[in-house]
């Protein structure tokens, strides 16, 4: 198995996620763990012997359920305890726990659902009827009480509490290995179909041990998440961060610019992740003088805007792919405003021109990153080893799809992404995926995908479409977007539909996006 070297000791030798969290309860039995943050109804506070003992109980349910090592459960959930306890449950067990994007639609629950080989659901009462048709080969669905904190209409039979055993004595005990699959997160690539990030347990680790010392974090912090668990950023950089450093993380459903400050602030919060829309919010607003945060992390070194918090702002890149950020600013020296930051100690980074020679400084060019498969970098793409091998060169080197520019003084500054992708708020999209679903509208002869700035998303998808003979031109707008919020995730569903009589075209008769790129800029 790449990155695991038969007589070297890696290393997460003898470790693995179920002995991260048993260390930490043993060594922290009463210090919290989990603060769950619901926008309905009171905090609820897990210690880490709380938190482990009922990681027992639910693994040791799960197994009597018939869940074996190796095998796959989807886990559907928005931000909520359950999610994370069905994450750590299964790694005990040694199954492995496929997250996937609550915002997805029906069909594309069911290909995560059958391209991972799921054999169980645990989802919560607004997704258990969509989870149900989507793949109803599944052993069985396990409900939540509540949806993200709010409470459902009436309880289940299927309920999630029924999947606990009486006692965590019972947990399920095997030898720890860490080149053991642990977790699949499906990441948009630029084929039409998202690829399924498999991480293993030596990862989970990577991530715990190296964000947390990207990001300085101690005992006595209190990192607040509101990004979704089912994304690296919030699962990798800030709850297995905060595990690993014996801290406490506090939970909210999502984000919410009202309960920022007050969650912030009776609980002690002193590291937060932020995207743009979330640091707009809040420097946009009032910034309370006690505030507890001493750092914060972002996509750039000390931006402007930031400085309003008065605290460092540390700049990052990674990917679900890389594992850590590939990319980091400086915890305690000065950084360039508005840079990445420089490359990770933990990794190689290249910048390539397209004939494969080194950018100079001043330059932009390809973004290349370097680790140890399956321990600094993700282990492969879920049975697709086609896709895995085109990302890596024959020297390991993985092809990120991004382009940054080399500045005078050493740092780095993100430019593009080469691939086919946009970034709508938090999420990346692959234009391809949502081609796709164009494509199978009645009267579409070609589709193209592109995006277009908005300032609070970062960018939107806008659908140019070419018609076939005899389609109904005045009605094809509308029967695009219907087709697409039939069959993607809401953020993947374009904005505008522009029926167009020719597509632009470059080289070998592919579509010229920059020139409808001009066109939408050109209103």
């Amino acid at each position: 198995m790449a990155g695991f070297q038969q007589g070297l000791p890696g290393p997460f030798a003898g470790q693995d996620l179920p002995w991260l969290l048993a260390a930490r309860a043993r060594l922290r039995p009463d210090h919290p763990f989990l603060v769950w943050a619901p926008f309905d109804g009171p905090p609820e506070t897990w210690t880490y012997a709380r938190f482990h003992d009922a990681v027992g109980r639910l693994a040791a349910g799960l197994a009597r359920r018939g869940i074996r090592q190796g095998e796959t459960v989807l886990v559907h959930l928005e931000n909520a305890p359950e999610l994370l306890l069905s994450y750590f449950a299964l790694a005990e067990i040694g199954a492995i726990a496929v997250l996937t994007n609550t915002r997805a639609a029906e069909d594309e629950i069911a290909y995560f659902a059958s391209h991972s080989r799921c054999v169980a659901a645990i989802t919560q009462p607004s997704f258990a009827a969509a989870v149900n048709r989507a793949a109803p080969g599944l052993r069985w669905v396990a409900v939540t009480a509540h949806d993200a904190g709010t409470p459902a209409a009436m309880p289940r039979a299927d309920g999630f509490e029924a999947l606990f055993a009486p006692d965590a004595a019972d947990r399920p005990r095997r030898a720890p290995d860490p080149a053991l699959p642990v977790s699949v997160l499906y990441t948009s690539g630029t084929t039409s179909r998202p690829k399924g990030v498999v991480w293993t347990h030596a990862n989970a680790l990577w991530a715990a041990r190296v964000n947390a010392a990207h990001e300085d974090l101690g005992p006595t912090d209190v990192h607040q998440i509101y990004l979704p668990l089912f994304h690296a950023n919030a699962l990798g950089y800030s709850l297995l961060a905060t595990l690993w450093a014996g801290a406490t993380a506090v939970l909210q459903p999502k984000w919410s610019t009202s309960r920022f400050w007050p969650v912030a602030r009776a609980h002690g919060t002193t590291w937060v992740s932020f995207i743009w829309f979330s640091l707009r919010a809040v420097i946009e607003g009032e910034i309370p003088r006690d505030h507890g945060l001493r750092m914060i992390g972002f996509a750039t070194s000390d931006p402007p805007a930031a400085q309003r918090l008065g605290v460092p702002c540390v700049g990052w890149w990674g990917m679900t792919e890389t594992i850590s950020h590939g990319i980091v600013g400086a915890l305690h020296a000065p950084n360039t405003p508005g840079a990445i930051g420089r490359p990770a100690p933990e990794y190689d980074i290249r910048i390539s021109r397209e004939d494969g020679t080194p950018v100079q400084p001043g330059e932009t060019g390809a973004l290349f990153c370097r680790g140890v498969r399956g321990v600094s970098m993700f282990l492969e793409y879920l049975h697709d080893p086609e896709a895995t091998a085109r990302s890596f060169d024959d020297q390991g080197w993985f092809d990120t799809g991004d382009l940054v520019t080399l500045l005078p003084d050493g740092a780095i500054l993100f430019a593009d992404r080469a691939k086919d992708m946009l970034k709508v708020g938090a999420e990346n999209v692959a234009a391809s995926e949502i081609e796709r679903v164009v494509l199978a509208v009645p009267g579409v002869r070609e589709a193209a995908v592109v995006a277009k700035p908005h300032p609070m998303l970062d960018e939107v998808a806008v659908a140019f479409v070419t018609l076939q003979d005899g389609a109904d031109r005045t009605a094809m707008s509308e029967a695009v977007i219907a087709a697409c919020r039939a069959a993607l995730a809401d953020f993947k569903v374009p904005r505008e539909v522009h029926v167009i009589a020719e597509m632009p075209r470059a080289t070998l008769e592919k579509i010229a996006k920059a020139e409808l790129r001009k066109r939408l800029r050109a209103g």
